[in-house]
């Protein structure tokens, strides 16, 4: 795995839908692993055959590796600011992901560039729980881990937080290139979880959790057990913040195609199938947690799997 943490084409994008405005800032950028290891059920024939709008932002032909961005996804509602996803972090211990170990970068200067200050976060949602989506929900200060956004709540799912606790002792099941899933989430739940349910500042949920009147956290787990959905609902517009359900626009054209690093498999696809559904239905915008280039898209019911209807207009910020 390769990445980088110099600055994307844009690093801070923005849209409004309805009453919310949404605005991207991307922590870190690079390819993953050769796309055919990492996605089930598809070939190197499947990404040639797509190279043509797969290159550049989703697909390096070169290397055969699906590309992605760590981003969060800042909300404004009525009058709050809301975080989705916190991205990797700096200095996190991290032995089998090197890119990701010990990493820094400015991730905290490009919030402040789209407007956020660390104090002034309301609400931080996890979608779930892997080092790549809770890194920034502390920093090292003094020699401790400490809650990065001092006066927000965290919305972590009580599914993966006592999954993920180490002296539960559950079995981790998602893998890539022959790591397995505890192995290379190691020292996460002490470093990101922990300290942020030690200062009092986590809600652990379960099924559905409204934030307000805008925006409502909907369980569907299979990637993870407490996997979630953030919908928005505002002015007759609607999204899906959805998390790893979807990694690239290739699971548009085969929705069979599942992630390796998915705890259940079959769970995480029936997952996707609906939530895609769901989209095309209504005409919501979906906004994965990784996706690089335009970073959102509606899409359109074609047969038995998806497509692009349109990419998101966002506008640069600043």
């Amino acid at each position: 795995m390769s990445g980088t943490a110099c600055e994307p084409e844009r690093f801070v994008d923005t849209i409004e839908m309805g009453e919310v405005t949404i605005t991207r800032v991307v922590e870190w950028q690079g390819a993953i692993a050769p796309a055919e290891e990492v996605f089930l059920g598809t070939t190197a024939q499947t990404w040639q055959r797509n190279r043509n709008w797969l290159e550049p932002h989703f697909w390096d032909a070169r290397s055969t590796s699906f590309k992605a961005y760590m981003q969060t996804w800042v909300l404004r509602s009525e009058g709050r600011t809301i975080l989705v996803d916190t991205g990797v972090g700096n200095g996190k211990e991290r032995p089998s992901m090197p890119p990701w170990s010990h990493l820094e970068t400015d991730f905290l200067d490009r919030l402040a560039a789209a407007g956020v200050a660390p104090e002034e976060v309301d609400v931080v949602v996890n979608t779930h729980v892997h080092a790549d989506h809770v890194g920034w929900n502390t920093q090292l200060v003094d020699g401790r881990w400490v809650p990065t956004f001092p006066n927000a709540r965290y919305l972590i799912p009580r599914a993966d937080f006592e999954y993920w606790n180490p002296l539960n002792g559950h079995a981790k099941h998602g893998s890539l290139g022959g790591i397995n899933a505890a192995v290379g989430n190691q020292y996460m739940f002490e470093d990101s979880l922990l300290p942020v349910h030690e200062h009092g500042r986590a809600v652990l949920w379960e099924d559905s959790h409204p934030i307000d009147r805008n925006l409502v956290l909907e369980s569907a787990p299979g990637h993870t057990p407490g996997s979630a959905v953030l919908a928005l609902d505002s002015g007759g517009e609607r999204a899906l913040f959805v998390g790893d359900l979807l990694h690239t626009p290739v699971q548009l054209l085969e929705p069979d195609a599942e992630a390796c690093l998915s705890e259940d498999v079959p769970a995480a696809i029936r997952q996707r199938r609906r939530m895609l559904e769901r989209a095309a239905d209504t005409s919501a915008l979906v906004l994965p947690a990784h996706l690089p280039g335009p970073g959102a898209a509606e899409v359109r019911r074609n047969g038995g799997a998806f497509a692009i209807q349109r990419w998101a207009p966002f506008s640069p910020v600043g």
